[in-house]
Order: C-alpha cells, then sequence, then structure tokens
C-alpha cells in the first residue's frame, strides 16, 4: 500500500510543480519555442532548476542496493537509437510545440477545467492508444 500512496503523493508534488511554475500554460511553452520572437525563458530555468535535483539525486538513489519501495531498480536496457525512437520523438516534439503541453503539464493542466486542456488529454489518450496499437500490429 505504501507504493500507491507515495506514487500519488510524489504526482502531487509534480502538478504542484508544474503549476506554480506555469507550465501548464502553453504560452510558456510556445514562447520558449518562438527563439525569433518574444523568447520565454521560464522553461529553461524550469528544466535547469529539475537538472541541478534530478542529477545529483540519481548518483545518490543509484548507490542504494535497491530502492525503498521495490525489490530491484528498473533502467533502461536499450542504448540504440532506431526508427520508432526518433519518430515517436518528432512526433512528441511537434505536439508539444503546437499544442504548447506534454502529457506532465496537461494532466496538471486538468484542474483548471478549460475546454483546450481537455481536448489535448483526449487527443493524447487517443494517440497513445492508436501507438499501442500499430505497436501491437493492429
Amino acid at each position: 500500500m505504501a507504493l500507491p500512496i507515495t506514487s500519488f503523493a510524489i504526482g502531487v508534488i509534480f502538478g504542484l510543480g508544474l503549476s506554480v511554475s506555469e507550465m501548464i500554460n502553453p504560452a510558456r511553452i510556445i514562447g520558449f519555442l518562438d527563439i525569433t520572437g518574444r523568447w520565454d525563458a521560464t522553461l529553461l530555468l524550469v528544466m535547469t532548476g529539475a537538472l541541478a535535483v534530478t542529477l545529483p539525486g540519481f548518483a545518490l538513489i543509484l548507490r542504494r542496493r535497491q530502492p525503498l519501495l521495490a525489490r530491484q531498480f528498473v533502467l533502461p536496457t536499450q542504448s540504440r537509437t532506431d526508427a520508432p525512437l526518433i519518430i515517436g520523438a518528432g512526433l512528441f516534439g511537434i505536439g508539444w510545440g503546437l499544442g504548447g503541453f506534454c502529457p506532465g503539464p496537461a494532466l496538471a493542466g486538468l484542474a483548471t477545467g478549460s475546454p483546450e486542456v481537455l481536448l489535448f488529454v483526449a487527443a493524447m489518450i487517443a494517440g497513445q492508444w492508436l501507438a499501442g496499437r500499430v505497436e501491437r500490429g493492429l
């Protein structure tokens, strides 16, 4: 029972951080991507802060023999760049640039009740479902 509670608490903290930093506002993301107009550095500052915590955090955590709430660490094993990775990253980037959301901020943005956010999340879920179907060969 500790894992679901901990996961929920971490998700809430993550969502609050996205809200406080205004990453649930698509104008912030689109402003970051507008390098020839009124560039908004907010996303760069948020990413820098996240890396400042994550990099030393991972180094400390991976020194442990096992995680606190699991039997073992589950880390990525694939190290090569293949077509599905490139296509997926491209589609993600296009959706991020057009919509101004990526999955985390979109889910946190649901709390606003905005029709645009609801539509984006619905499209995101449909896209994930379709990608799963394509990956399994329809």
